[in-house]
């Protein structure tokens, strides 16, 4: 009995020696691979944590300084590999795209349908979604839809006229958030949502629910679990990755929009008319009518068709509206560039005949400087994620990337690095000017990713930021209010959040 007491007090007193050797141990990967590294601390930070791109764009300036073409940096206990160099960024998306083909996140189909989108697919599945997807957005199913974004422009502008009306701030991203949400709920799902005049809308709900990072449906415990865990062992316990109720909504709302429009011949030129398409024929078709299930066996699923139209749901309200929200807020900071726009969009809509026409907005070149100038300094995805999908000696050095080590593209620290942009925190639409744009290297500039794997729906987000910023611009003056912390201050998060919000005062104009 003795001697079974002094072996447990044996393994008590080496677990912290075990535990200070396999932390050291994990925490020199980088330094052994030859790589120069940022190492992990402990430091508690005091106020508002930095995010994590915002410490790799720290790290990333001190190792360029250095003459560095990569460094390393750990995400939890996992070594991740970042790049500096353009040329070697460019081969890893591009000319070696096929090494680093994943994102890396995890999809099952079966057991949690909303994980199986485009974003989140790898290896052979997501090259056949991608080339089944990629026909949806064309420049002329864009056309196809754009009708829509500009009728939902009336609501917009009734709703922010109520704030202009009673002289009362305006929180922006909460105000684009239900425009957007009205446009894509109306082009997915063909369904009105009426958040812009009922901001406690079912949907409205649910995109709220999306943007809360870190929401899940068993509280505390499942966020801790979902952190430490792998995902299949999480789903294997009973979590939910999405949250149970959540991905219940988005499967009954496409089945039962679905079922309806198959059960009375019902086509809209929307999304969700060509996923039916994909669904019944495997592919899409130029026939306005709604298709019999084909038989040769390529259509897609309704939980697959389920999971395309959430990841399009998801992106297309709060990408857009992130950039319009950041896009605002320049403009309000630099009047002489509102106004500027504001000129443009006269002028180019006194052509046709004070209408939002599609040929109107591709004639808008400065508005177009404006957004690319906004998404700069503030890309959707600060950081693009890539795993390495087998071994992979990076060009010009004598770093072999293993087969599933993380990849972090630091697209913030790029879009903010003075080689590339002079005085990288001053807004600049002219930075977009094609004598500008000639001089610099052309992955410096990319907030949508590049390559096979760069955003499929940047057409369409683009598009939706431009309406809704000529509807806003057109018919009010932004001003900046004293609710807006300035400089602002991001929540750390995987996405840019903005502490506190963008809050601005907006006149009517005559």
């Amino acid at each position: 009995m003795i001697s079974i007491l002094r072996y447990i007090l044996y393994i008590l007193l080496s677990l912290p020696l075990l535990v200070y050797l396999r932390r050291k141990w994990l925490f020199s990967y980088w330094t052994r691979k030859g790589l120069q590294t940022a190492e992990p601390t402990n430091t508690k930070e005091v106020g508002l944590p930095e995010p994590e791109y915002v410490k790799v764009m720290h790290h990333y300036r001190r190792f360029k300084t250095k003459g560095e073409k990569h460094f390393g940096i750990y995400q939890r206990q996992s070594p991740s590999y970042v790049p500096i160099n353009l040329d070697i960024i460019k081969s890893m998306l591009t000319t070696d795209f096929n090494h680093f083909r994943n994102h890396g996140f995890f999809s099952n189909v079966d057991d949690e349908p909303l994980t199986a989108n485009l974003f989140n697919l790898n290896d052979d599945q997501w090259r056949v979604m991608r080339a089944k997807l990629t026909p949806t957005f064309t420049s002329g199913k864009m056309k196809m839809m754009f009708h829509t974004i500009v009728d939902r422009t009336s609501g917009l502008e009734e709703l922010i006229s109520t704030f202009a009306t009673d002289k009362k701030p305006m929180e922006v991203k909460d105000v684009m958030s239900r425009f957007t949400t009205d446009v894509i709920g109306n082009v997915a799902f063909g369904i009105d949502c009426n958040t812009m005049k009922n901001p406690d809308s079912e949907f409205a709900y649910y995109a709220k629910q999306i943007m809360q990072l870190g929401h899940r449906n068993k509280g505390m415990i499942g966020n801790l679990l979902r952190s430490i865990l792998p995902p299949w062992l999480f789903l294997k316990l009973g979590f939910k990755l999405m949250g149970k109720e959540l991905g219940d909504f988005f499967f009954d709302l496409v089945a039962n929009a679905i079922e309806y429009r198959e059960k009375n011949n019902i086509v809209r030129k929307d999304f969700l008319h060509l996923m039916i398409q994909l669904k019944n024929l495997g592919k899409l078709s130029d026939d306005d009518k709604i298709v019999i299930k084909s038989s040769n066996g390529d259509g897609l699923t309704l939980k697959q068709v389920t999971a395309q139209c959430f990841v399009f749901f998801t992106a297309g309200f709060d990408t857009s509206s992130t950039t319009m929200m950041f896009s605002l807020l320049e403009l309000a900071l630099n009047p002489n560039v509102q106004d500027k726009l504001r000129d443009e969009i006269n002028r180019v809509l006194d052509k046709h005949d004070g209408k939002i026409t599609y040929e109107a907005v591709m004639e808008m070149e400065y508005l177009d400087k404006v957004i690319a100038e906004s998404l700069r300094l503030f890309p959707p995805l600060p950081v693009l994620p890539r795993r390495c999908t087998e071994d992979y000696h990076v060009p010009g050095t004598n770093v072999v990337i293993e087969k599933g080590t993380a990849v972090s593209v630091p697209l913030y620290s790029i879009h903010h690095d003075e080689e590339y942009f002079p005085d990288p925190e001053k807004f600049d639409p002219e930075r977009f000017s094609e004598e500008f744009k000639s001089t610099r290297h052309p992955f410096a500039y990319m907030p949508f990713g590049e390559g096979p794997r760069a955003c499929i729906g940047l057409r369409f987000g683009k598009l939706q930021s431009k309406v809704g910023l000529i509807s806003v611009i057109k018919n009010f003056k932004v001003t900046v209010n004293e609710k807006t912390t300035l400089p602002i201050k991001f929540y750390p998060s995987f996405l840019i959040f903005v502490a506190g919000g963008i809050w601005l005062d907006v006149e009517k104009l005559k």
